[in-house]
């Protein structure tokens, strides 16, 4: 199921009647090229208005769009100005473009883009099936993935963008910058044209909603989700079949006749203010001044497609490549030359695939583009390998596409020698760079790239079921506190911080809140229970917290133990001399990072940074770490990593090493073990086979089982409690182990 703002199929009415035609547009020309050959269904706009009371008409358009295999939304004028005209076209696309200034932050038409993907999300429900695939397209539904998810949680859901993602400086203007990463989070695979955007994104989500990353991989905390670079293919074959087609072979001798001998530079673009077509025409003036010898033997064909002519910036556009057309005309035309042949309207595919054919060189200059296609097409036209293609490193297509003469749009004196270079290049230089480029766009054509996505996506779902698989359901839930009931001897082990209480940016701020107590002073009067809470607080610290409580205590990841009312101790004999050697360089990475602090335990050293700005953070922690294995290669201490924490400290003490003392102690009918980072891993690593031992959130790790979020915590032993109650109520014939249950559940 493809879901994009427009069908590739446009509704007209003409004389009474209702009429089809393809519509324009990369993604429609591209993806509507062969998408029937997929059983496949498209939801979108079709193009026209069509009130609600017409009834009829729009059971006439459903069943017309239908033996297209596409499924209309229906849009009203007020939605297609505030949420296309508007958010979509005077927000979005200048922001995402770097053209801020353009953007337009309007409350009402933000209200109206949200109500839209509502309306598209209802679109696909009437429609979508179980084990559909949905794939989005594109900045107009950046709020579809997650309503989608919503409703459908099981689904398999694509996302891919085409435009640009601009830097986090860039996108941090926009006010309602984390619902729309949030909406983007709702997908299984989210893709871009080229590695630098996915890079922005990653960078935002991280910065915004402070979700990690690793290998493209996002972690929601509910959810993985993985992005990737697909940079986007045409219809090869069509292209360069159309080229010797009798219909485009008459429109090339056409063409050539009227240019006669001049060499023609071509400059095929919708008229938007991304595209660069002033600058792009000013060096051309700039050429014919300071090079006359151009002069009556170059022609510039400038094609602008007309484009939200509503749009005042668009309107103003216009008028001054109106100006500049007619300037340059006006300075340097004669009676048998005109400089620039200017057509704004949309060309015919047969026409529009002649000028390519016939031109010599394709001027492709956009101050920002997401790929450009038409770069793309015009070699694929190029069938004799002859053509030289100059094109904005700006543009996506420049990454896949180096052998064309790459040039900054800004810079117009690179534009004049990219010209110049163009029109004297040898016709063998221009048929080697051509070929290595044309093979390339053969492989990676636009079937090439939906199957490249879809099986990605694919991937992308299973990954998600496997660990998925892991997390706790209902079910699990209810057999894991079936047999803490049953149990008479059990043993509970409790990370404390990210995993009994939240993280705090000031490790002193995460005390434990009574909600905390409550469940470890009920978990701990069980006769039955032995609680231990582990934690690489000092010692001290967790005295003062939880010493009036009948639970054991590890201290400092396990430097320190503590059993039930018995005093601190240390399993293994340690020395901290290294500390002196350690410290200053801790010292230095802290004045160089503005949010960060050194935490000083007995037998170990914490370097905290989260409360850095997060990719100078995650810089330096990575700096830092690298620096500390070659300091500690010959000291018998190591370097361990948590969250966004780096702790220096014995190499013997772990927290699997220290729970052991209670492991191997006594014979345990039940063993449960929750944390929630990579320090908990040895714990795990040093559970009974049967041992419930519990990952707080999705990464990978050797714990047997998983939970969302630390906020499941403590529900969890909530219902532990509870179905022990339950249980006791049952067995003395009391009514209700499932009201007890509920009871005890409901606080939490």
């Amino acid at each position: 199921m493809i879901v994009s703002n427009r069908l590739p199929i446009s509704i007209s009415r003409k004389n009474g009647d209702l009429h089809l035609q393809r519509s324009a547009g990369g993604l429609a020309t591209g993806v509507g090229s062969f998408y029937k050959s997929y059983e496949s269904l498209w939801v979108g706009w079709p193009g026209m208005n069509v009130q609600k009371k017409q009834e009829e008409e729009r059971d006439r358009i459903v069943d017309l769009l239908r033996q297209e295999q596409c499924h209309p939304v229906f849009l009203s004028p007020y939605d297609i100005k505030h949420y296309y005209d508007g958010f979509c076209n005077n927000t979005l696309w200048p922001l995402l473009h770097y053209f801020n200034l353009f953007a337009d932050y309007n409350p009402k038409t933000w209200q109206v883009y949200q109500r839209v993907n509502e309306k598209f999300c209802d679109a696909v429900m009437e429609v979508a099936r179980p084990d559909d695939v949905i794939w989005v397209h594109d900045y107009h539904l950046m709020l579809l993935p997650q309503m989608l998810r919503e409703r459908l949680p099981d689904a398999e859901i694509g996302y891919f963008h085409h435009i640009p993602f601009p830097s986090f400086e860039v996108f941090r203007h926009l006010p309602w910058r984390k619902e729309i990463l949030s909406g983007l989070l709702g997908a299984d695979l989210i893709g871009f044209h080229t590695y630098g955007y996915v890079r922005h994104f990653l960078s935002s989500v991280r910065r915004l909603l402070g979700h990690e990353h690793s290998f493209g991989e996002v972690r929601t905390g509910t959810r993985m989700v993985r992005t990737d670079l697909f940079p986007m293919g045409i219809d090869y074959h069509r292209f360069a079949d159309s080229a010797g087609s009798t219909p485009v072979q008459k429109e090339i001798a056409q063409i050539r006749h009227k240019y006669g001998k001049r060499k023609i530079i071509l400059s095929f673009d919708r008229l938007d203010y991304t595209k660069g077509i002033p600058l792009r025409l000013e060096a051309f003036d700039a050429l014919l001044d300071k090079k006359p010898e151009y002069r009556g033997k170059v022609s510039l064909v400038v094609v602008a497609v007309p484009s939200r002519t509503s749009v005042n910036s668009y309107r103003a556009l216009k008028k001054r490549i109106d100006e500049l057309v007619g300037r340059i005309n006006g300075k340097y035309g004669t009676t048998d030359w005109t400089p620039v042949s200017y057509f704004y309207n949309f060309l015919p595919f047969e026409t529009l695939v002649a000028f390519y054919s016939a031109a010599d060189v394709a001027l492709v200059t956009p101050l920002r583009d997401g790929m450009n296609l038409m770069a793309k097409e015009y070699l694929a036209t190029r069938t004799d390998g002859t053509g030289v293609l100059i094109l904005s490193e700006m543009a996506g297509a420049a990454e896949e596409l180096g052998e064309a003469i790459i040039v900054n749009p800004n810079d117009q004196d690179a534009v004049i020698e990219a010209i110049e270079a163009a029109l004297a290049m040898p016709e063998k230089e221009q048929i080697e760079r051509n070929r290595a480029m044309q093979k390339r766009l053969m492989r990676y054509d636009i079937e090439h790239w939906v199957g490249d996505f879809l099986t990605r996506l694919g991937d992308a779902r299973a990954v998600q079921v496997e660990r998925s698989e892991q997390v706790i359901t209902p079910g699990i839930r209810d057999e894991l506190v079936a047999d803490y009931a049953a149990g008479k001897n059990r043993l509970l082990l409790l990370d404390y911080d990210g995993t009994l209480v939240p993280f705090a940016a000031k490790p002193q701020k995460a005390v434990p809140g009574d909600a905390t107590r409550e469940v470890l002073d009920s978990l701990s009067k069980r006769p039955e229970n032995e609680v231990v809470v582990i934690s690489g607080r000092d010692r001290y610290t967790l005295d003062a917290w939880f010493g009036a409580m009948d639970i054991g205590l590890i201290a400092e990841h396990g430097v320190w133990v503590k059993e039930r009312s018995g005093e601190w101790r240390m399993p293994e004999a340690l020395s901290d001399d290294w500390k002196g050697e350690i410290y200053p360089l801790l010292e230095l990475y802290t004045d160089r990072t503005p949010g960060a602090f050194i935490e000083e335990k007995d037998y170990s050293l914490v370097w905290h940074y989260r409360r850095t700005e997060p990719l100078l953070g995650a810089q330096r922690a990575k700096d830092l770490k690298d620096d500390l294995l070659h300091l500690t290669s010959n000291l018998n201490v190591g370097v361990m990593e948590g969250n966004k924490v780096i702790e220096i400290k014995n190499n013997v003490v772990n927290k699997g090493r220290a729970a052991l003392n209670w492991i191997t102690g006594q014979a345990w009918d039940f063993v449960l073990a929750i944390g929630d980072d990579r320090t908990d891993e040895d714990l795990f690593e040093a559970m009974p086979p049967d041992a419930y031992s519990i990952k707080v959130g999705l990464a990978p790790s050797r714990a047997r089982f998983n939970l969302v979020s630390q906020r499941d915590v403590l529900p969890l032993l909530r219902r532990c409690i509870g179905g022990e109650k339950g249980g006791a109520s049952e067995k003395k014939g009391k009514p209700g182990r499932e009201k007890r249950l509920i009871e005890s559940v409901a606080p939490g």
